[in-house]
């Protein structure tokens, strides 16, 4: 079993006509930790798009979490999204049903069918972002941050290989911003593997981490300085 979740070789990544990023080369193994970088519209979401197949891939080479993406298959799109774990800026959460009804029609969206089974990971899952005591609460009974951190529970659901977190932190005030991001820390910690996009350069010197930049259509690595 190779160790890399994340591979793309000399890869062009267009939204309809437009090129918008050109030869991108990028590795992550498991267990990383990746922020991706840019300011508004250098790629980043475009980025994020083709990882989870959103995006075709045409140009170049591309494996994410051992699926192809140049021969990726409509059929095979769902397979794929459930070995990655999707957290987006705006939560995405559903407000008529509880923190526990978004995750329970996650898993069964997904092929869980024992209510024990769902009972339990939704509970796991809970814990694992210290909000096991809200499941019964509706998603606009809560704080950005909170609902943030159920938007974190639900990509854990099914257990991915790679957690992709677009600007997780982007609709949150500084505050919230940390405590979401000592989750992701926490989780990473663990073994969760986490490709981040974001434009909070504050976060990224509380923690530090290799740092990929998007900028003029090409995606390269940050050396950051010490001290």
């Amino acid at each position: 079993m190779s160790n890399t979740v994340l591979q793309l070789k000399n890869v062009s990544i267009y939204q309809g006509e437009s090129l918008v990023l050109t030869d991108v080369n990028v590795e992550m193994e498991k267990g990383d930790f990746v922020y991706l970088i840019g300011k508004t519209g250098t790629g980043k979401s475009s980025f994020m798009k083709l990882l989870y197949a959103d995006l075709e891939l045409t140009e170049g080479e591309g494996s994410i979490v051992d699926f192809d993406l140049k021969t990726l298959k409509e059929k095979d799109i769902p397979f794929l999204r459930r070995k990655l774990g999707i957290v987006f800026q705006d939560f995405k959460l559903l407000n008529d049903r509880t923190v526990n009804g978004n995750l329970e029609f996650v898993l069964k969206a997904t092929g869980w069918k024992d209510k024990q089974e769902i009972s339990d990971r939704i509970e796991d899952v809970l814990n694992k972002v210290g909000m096991k005591t809200k499941g019964f609460k509706f998603p606009y009974e809560l704080s950005g941050g909170e609902q943030q951190r159920i938007a974190i529970a639900r990509a854990l659901l099914n257990d991915p290989e790679l957690i992709l977190a677009d600007e997780p932190t982007g609709n949150i005030d500084p505050q919230t911003s940390i405590e979401v991001m000592e989750v992701l820390q926490e989780l990473n910690k663990k073994g969760h593997t986490i490709l981040m996009a974001t434009h909070d350069y504050a976060l990224l010197l509380k923690y530090p981490s290799k740092t990929l930049k998007c900028d003029e259509n090409k995606v390269f690595e940050v050396v950051q300085r010490k001290g």
